[in-house]
């Protein structure tokens, strides 16, 4: 029994629900997806989950909170294989859960990229004199 006083980081319980719902979603889901983005703005995601909300689940969360969601060995992984989707959870990426066929996911990301205007401390693309 310990005796301290300290509080655990607030942080730790919602993390532990985000890994929570990702096995939830490995459940209910017959396909995960890894997927990359660049300078994503809040509305276009908010756009895109609202369009797949009846079919699909979309998560967003740290690297290593993903990965140990889905298991990083065969060992504590969370069925059967999931563990080599890990590997792909680098950088800025999220993971895509879905009951959709693989030709119609393609299809829903390849319409949704869209060109917003430059950010602060974006690269320019063009050169205007």
């Amino acid at each position: 029994m310990t005796l301290s006083k300290t509080k655990k980081k607030p942080g730790s319980e919602r993390k532990g629900k985000v890994v929570d719902d990702i096995k939830k979603a490995v459940d209910q889901y017959s396909s995960a997806y890894v997927f990359t983005y660049d300078n994503m703005r809040n509305q276009k995601l908010k756009d895109l989950r609202e369009q797949l909300k009846s079919s699909s689940r979309i998560f967003l969360a740290g690297k290593k909170v993903m990965q140990i969601a889905l298991g990083r060995s065969p060992a504590d992984e969370a069925k059967t294989g999931l563990h080599k989707l890990s590997k792909f959870l680098q950088g800025d990426s999220g993971l895509f859960f879905t009951n959709l066929p693989r030709d119609e996911v393609e299809r829903l990301f390849r319409e949704f990229e869209e060109h917003d205007f430059a950010r602060t401390g974006s690269t320019a693309t063009e050169t205007v004199f």
